[in-house]
């Protein structure tokens, strides 16, 4: 991948309007009578979403409002304006930009429709949606999952692999060690834990906990859930939306475009607590912790791009006994017909992720 220079790239904040001012698109089908509302990208940048589109105030749910106390009390990273003049803060900035917008700053390494900013909102820095500040204190550590010592940059490399799909990318595979794409990236999350002990988990950190719900978790009631809650911006197809110019504004939940079998967001509970937390973006809290996971396993329970780890003659059946057989998430079920984990026809086995690499994204 060519370097580019740090002019090249764009530098979040400079010709953006600020977070409170959403732009907006209206795009007006006549024929049909139909006014389709597409916001513009600094919903996925800033997890923003103006009161028109919901139809509710501005306010926060009641359920978060509750817990405004708690937030209060949270890390509060520096602002943008606090990035340094000088080459570190260049490095920031361009690390901040390939998380905001991934597949045009790393587009060699992104398979699918999703940035880094669709999981982790607000450009990293929203608590409980797995917050880059709260995460890169506590690499390196030991990971039970692939039973070995990860760096923050082996763990960039999995979200790569597995939440980005990089093995459907233009170079068939994940950014390689040493490429400044990590480098960009660790110097940005470096930049925003500032302040923050090293070792320690701090509060907010991941997507925060869930209950279990009362009743088995239903996809019929979560398709409705989905239907009212959620259809609004990432289609009712689930395919996500975007722009007049072709730029996503709301990722697809699953499909050739979303992330695959092996990426964390695939298992229900940890999709449920992300729900929980953080969606509608105009009213995180809202739903209830059944509707959480009712609607989180409505959404994984559609086919995706294939784990990785899948290649050869390992069969659906091998990667459940290997890596899903513990896994709260529908991988190996036939669901309508379809056996989940088979992926899709076009897809490339061509960046299947080193022996020993079972991290899971």
């Amino acid at each position: 991948m060519t370097r580019k220079h740090p002019s090249d790239l764009p530098q979040p904040g400079a010709d953006k309007p600020s977070r409170g001012q959403t732009t907006v698109r209206v795009i007006l089908a006549v024929g049909g009578g139909l006014a389709l509302v597409v916001l513009g990208s600094l919903v996925v940048d800033y997890g923003l979403a103006p009161s028109w589109l919901t139809g509710q105030k501005a306010a926060r749910s009641t359920a978060a409002a509750d817990g405004e106390g708690e937030k209060a009390k949270l890390f509060t990273p520096p602002d943008e304006s606090a990035i340094p003049d000088d080459e570190f803060g260049q490095s920031v900035r361009r690390g901040m930009a390939i998380f905001l917008d991934t597949g045009t700053n790393a587009h060699d390494f992104v398979g699918n429709d999703l940035s880094c900013s669709n999981c982790h909102l607000d450009a990293g820095r929203q608590a409980y949606s797995a917050p880059m500040w709260a995460a890169y204190p506590v690499y390196p550590k030991y990971r039970s999952k692939n039973k070995m010592v990860n760096t923050m940059e082996d763990r960039i490399k999995g979200c790569f692999t597995y939440s980005m799909n990089a093995q459907a990318s233009p170079s068939g595979g994940p950014p390689p060690y040493g490429s400044d794409v990590y480098r960009d990236l660790q110097a940005y999350f470096f930049w925003m834990s500032k302040g923050l002990p090293t070792g320690e988990k701090p509060e907010g950190a991941g997507f925060g906990k869930i209950d279990k719900p009362e009743k088995e978790p239903s996809r019929e009631r979560g398709e409705a859930v989905f239907a009212a809650n959620c259809a609004v911006c990432h289609g009712a197809d689930g395919q996500g939306q975007k722009d007049i110019n072709g730029k996503v504004v709301f990722p697809p939940l699953w499909g050739p475009r979303s992330y695959n079998w092996g990426a964390g967001m695939h298992k229900v509970d940890a999709a449920a607590a992300f729900i929980k937390h953080n969606m509608p973006l105009s009213q995180p809290g809202k739903l209830s912790t059944q509707e959480a996971w009712d609607v989180a396993a409505f959404v994984d329970s559609h086919p995706r791009p294939k784990d990785p780890r899948q290649v050869g003659d390992i069969t659906v059946e091998d990667g459940l006994k290997k890596w899903h057989h513990s896994h709260d998430g529908f991988y190996g079920q036939t669901i309508d017909g379809v056996l989940l984990g088979t992926g899709f026809p076009q897809e490339s086995q061509a960046a299947a992720p080193a022996a020993g690499d079972n991290s899971g994204g």
